[in-house]
């Protein structure tokens, strides 16, 4: 258990933090409208628009969730050349995030998911994608623009959507200048993908993913996932590694031992985003002056409050303390 002091004095600590993010950034479109008839051109319903949002998603959703909880925010992403890429900066810089990072690639699309919405239910989703990696010129760009910045940068978050920017080069050039220069490197991976990691400090996979990236169907038993999950840490050099578990909470294994977390959530609505918020609230909390099982306790803590919410949902420090002192400290 963290105490409240202690939680507090870490939470005020967000602010000095500076976290870059790297990986696949995108838009979330919401189209929201009402359906009361059948087109006559073909047997789909006519939808009337009331109302469209944008909001980040993607690797783009944990720079929002580090901004939500005061951190300094740097991002490296690629972006296309299009009015999509131009709302996309525009939604960093009007939350104070570095953009110096996000390069914009002639040849891509700015990755946008679209969702049309009518009566609570979604009805569509139209996505603008190109999944093909990156070119070296453009590993080469982000590459000097995170060189240009390290100085300025306490931990790197990379998060992987399988949707070609964390190419494999990329991945090892950026955990060894981070290793050069002592800063933490956390990553979200897709298992596809997972040996790009080698020598980061932690990974948090959920269930599914441990279990793909270990090439296994199931884990017999706790005695069984727990050797296997060391078995992965192992394998990838880590620090250590905490697993994600749904209703079971999470489990943060370190050198010799693991400490489990049971779930905090009071109610789930929807657990959109709750990957982002937990590496965010995790790596952050760590550049606090966390321990690694402060930083996973604090991180539990937040996806509780998120997944109480719809969408893809961040925590305040505010939320954290509140929701935390109510579980541990009433």
């Amino acid at each position: 258990m963290v105490g409240k002091k202690r939680l507090e004095e870490i939470l005020n600590n967000f602010s000095n933090a500076r976290i870059a993010v790297v990986g696949d950034v995108m838009l979330d479109d919401y189209i929201f409208g009402s359906v009361d008839r059948i087109s006559p051109e073909a047997p789909v319903p006519v939808v009337n628009v009331k109302k469209e949002t944008f909001v980040l998603g993607g690797a783009a959703n944990v720079l929002n969730n580090l901004n939500s909880l005061n951190a300094k925010v740097f991002a490296f992403g690629v972006i296309g050349n299009d009015d999509n890429g131009k709302r996309f900066l525009n939604v960093l810089e009007e939350k104070s995030i570095h953009t110096d990072g996000i390069i914009i690639d002639e040849k891509r699309p700015t990755a946008v998911k679209r969702r049309v919405i009518a009566q609570n239910q979604q009805l569509l989703r139209l996505d603008w994608e190109n999944k093909a990696n990156i070119t070296a010129d453009v590993e080469d760009k982000i590459l000097e623009k995170i060189k240009n910045n390290i100085d300025n940068i306490d931990a790197f978050i990379l998060s992987d959507y399988d949707k070609g920017v964390l190419t494999a080069r990329l991945s090892s050039e950026i955990i060894k200048l981070a290793n050069e220069n002592n800063k933490i490197v956390t990553v979200d991976p897709k298992p596809k993908n997972h040996m790009n990691y080698l020598g980061a400090t932690s990974i948090t996979p959920n269930r599914k993913e441990a279990m793909e990236c270990l090439e296994v169907e199931s884990f017999s038993d706790e005695e069984d996932l727990t050797a296997q999950m060391f078995k992965l840490k192992e394998k990838l050099h880590l620090n250590n590694l905490l697993l994600t578990r749904s209703e079971e909470g999470m489990t943060l294994f370190g050198n010799d031992e693991a400490e489990t977390i049971s779930t905090v959530a009071k109610e789930v609505y929807d657990v959109t985003g709750a990957g982002d918020t937990v590496i965010s609230v995790f790596t952050l909390a760590k550049v606090a002056g966390a321990t690694w099982f402060e930083a996973a306790r604090i991180a539990n803590t937040a996806a509780g409050i998120v997944v109480g919410k719809m969408g893809t949902a961040t925590a305040t420090p505010e939320q954290i303390t509140e929701f935390y002192d109510e579980l541990y400290n009433s």
